[in-house]
């Protein structure tokens, strides 16, 4: 269900029928939760950041990025200082709308794992729908691509649920990972909307094409199929919204936590997040 001001939005001609944007508000409408927004306006700007995600996502599968672990990490230099950690430190002379869009124009200089994919699917997403190249450089002076590590103005969460939404993030799980081929532990993919998902690694395939395909990784004589878990990744849409309607933005400070593990969820890194903010405190 979708309320807008307090009122049930009824839909209307605001997105063609058959349209990737009319099957978003489909896919909330028919949910029992309720998803509330202040303005019409908030919620255009979630279902446009939505599209752009899957946008983003097709980009990056047309491109040339290549898989690879932390220990192969690479970049354009021009750019990003690949750290000894694998992760990619956006350089101080550089914009980072314009090192944003250099993964996705000149992709055959990349290779990464599929954690720190969605969370650049997600930067180059924002920067698209924001269509404001100042805000955006204001908001993520300091990039740091590594796994899920994000900037506090994403906002990105992990939600419980088997309800997903076109431009949502789920995980495929691989239990009995070949321990030689342990980044197949997972895949982090992107619903695309029409039945498929993107995973960098895997491509564009179907759920059961992403099992079939992990499964073709499992250690020998497993049984154990891999499988989607019942939980959904995604921006905080509301925060974005607000600051790109009003040009706000915090001031929290980012915490990377360096674990090494390639395909974690995301939700497997908030844990450890939220690990060191408890032992922290």
């Amino acid at each position: 269900m979708i309320q807008v001001a307090g009122i049930e939005f009824q839909q209307t001609d605001l997105w063609p029928t058959g349209s990737i944007e009319n099957i978003i508000i489909q896919r909330m409408a028919e949910h029992p939760i309720v998803y509330s927004y202040s303005s019409i306006e908030e919620l255009r700007f979630e279902v446009k950041l939505r599209n752009n995600i899957i946008a983003s996502a097709r980009a990056m599968n047309a491109g040339d990025a290549r898989f690879e672990t932390f220990d192969t990490s690479r970049s354009n230099p021009r750019y990003w200082r690949v750290t000894s950690a694998g992760g990619f430190q956006l350089r101080h002379d550089v914009l980072p709308s314009d090192a944003i869009r250099d993964i996705f124009e000149n992709s055959s200089l990349y290779g990464f794992e599929c954690a720190m994919a969605k969370v650049m699917i997600y930067y180059h997403a924002v920067l698209n729908t924001m269509d404001d190249d100042n805000l955006f450089n204001q908001l993520f002076q300091n990039i740091y691509l590594y796994s899920w590590n994000f900037d506090p103005d994403l906002g990105i969460q992990t939600i419980y649920t088997t309800h997903v939404i076109p431009g949502d993030v789920v995980y495929f799980n691989n239990p009995d990972v070949n321990p030689e081929t342990s980044w197949w532990r997972g895949e982090n993919a992107v619903d695309l909307g029409d039945g498929t998902y993107f995973g960098h690694g895997l491509g564009i395939r179907s759920a059961d094409e992403m099992i079939q395909a992990l499964n073709e990784m499992r250690r020998s004589g497993s049984t154990r199929s891999a499988y989607m878990l019942e939980q959904v990744t995604r921006p905080s849409f509301k925060n974005l919204a607000n600051i790109s309607l009003s040009s706000r933005r915090s001031k929290v400070l980012p915490v990377v936590i360096h674990h090494g593990k390639c395909s974690i969820s995301c939700d497997e890194y908030l844990f450890y997040l939220n690990a060191f903010y408890s032992n922290y405190t």
